[in-house]
């Protein structure tokens, strides 16, 4: 019987990624988003990846077209389809990565946590990581693969709604924390997108994304402990917010490496709350 590589973290290092490229449940994925703030992806060889990567469409693919709100996840069966015709299957093993270091990769992850796939990881510090340790590459290009047996099995608690938030924050039963800079979240600079408000959900604390992060790689789960005690305090669930769903789930990786398990992204985010007038702001 063949052996077929199990993942027990969210996170791995290139150098175990390097060591198990051959095995034969191995699927990396690369889920690269530009950047909210930069119009190109910055300081890094676009042109080339990881050997055998096949490309997750965040964008394109695996977000609504059309949808009030950008990156809202699509349905579990859409998600279903496009999962397979990645040739991922239920023995898959996936580890993600992104061409900024760690920024879009744990958006990734999430998503396949949230439709019940466990067996994947996000790869620590990326495809720059990749190539300082001087790993193999290629240049960018599509692999044909054949259909895989992927079946969603859906967690509609990972992923919430204004209505789940707004009802965390009235109960206060979940602490709702924001990944947005410092400037954001406290209204001192304006938002990306000119039409929202600023400020932030009442009750929730900030956890700038870039805090947890050591240029490319996540800090220590110790650091990252630490990072979480100043801003739930109560050790309570956590709902994670950003600008459009993306950042948020650099969060919940940092989360769930550091043990939590009551973990939820807000879908919509800033873009969606700051956005509708009936929504309460801070």
């Amino acid at each position: 019987m063949e052996n077929l590589l199990q993942i027990e973290k969210p996170l791995v290092s290139v150098n175990w990624l390097y060591q198990h490229k051959d095995a034969t449940n191995l699927i990396v994925l690369e889920g690269t988003i530009p950047k909210v703030s930069l119009s190109k992806i910055d300081g890094v060889t676009a042109e080339n990846q990881i050997p055998n990567t096949r490309f997750f469409d965040l964008k394109k693919t695996f977000s609504i077209q059309g949808a009030a709100f950008p990156n809202t996840a699509i349905k579990p069966k859409d998600f279903e389809r496009e999962a397979r015709k990645l040739g991922i299957n239920k023995n898959s093993c996936i580890v993600v990565y992104d061409m900024h270091g760690i920024y879009s990769s744990p958006r990734v992850w999430w998503l396949f946590k949230s439709m019940g796939f466990d067996n994947i990881a996000v790869l620590d510090g990326g495809f720059p990581a990749w190539e300082k340790a001087r790993y193999p590459i290629e240049k960018k290009q599509t692999h044909n693969v054949e259909l895989g047996d992927f079946e969603a099995k859906y967690h509609p608690e990972k992923i919430i709604d204004s209505d789940a938030v707004l009802r965390s924050i009235s109960n206060g039963e979940k602490q709702v924390v924001d990944a947005r800079s410092v400037g954001r979240f406290n209204a001192a600079e304006p938002e990306p997108r000119k039409e929202i408000r600023s400020g932030h959900i009442p009750t929730s604390t900030n956890l700038p994304f870039a805090s947890l992060l050591n240029t490319f790689e996540l800090k220590s789960k110790e650091e990252l402990e630490q990072l979480f005690l100043k801003v739930n305090p109560s050790n309570k669930a956590l709902v994670f917010s950003c600008g459009s769903g993306i950042t948020a789930c650099i969060l919940a990786l940092g989360a769930t490496i550091v043990g939590y398990k009551e973990v939820s992204v807000y879908d919509g985010s800033w873009t969606e709350w700051g956005s509708l007038p009936h929504l309460p702001i801070e």
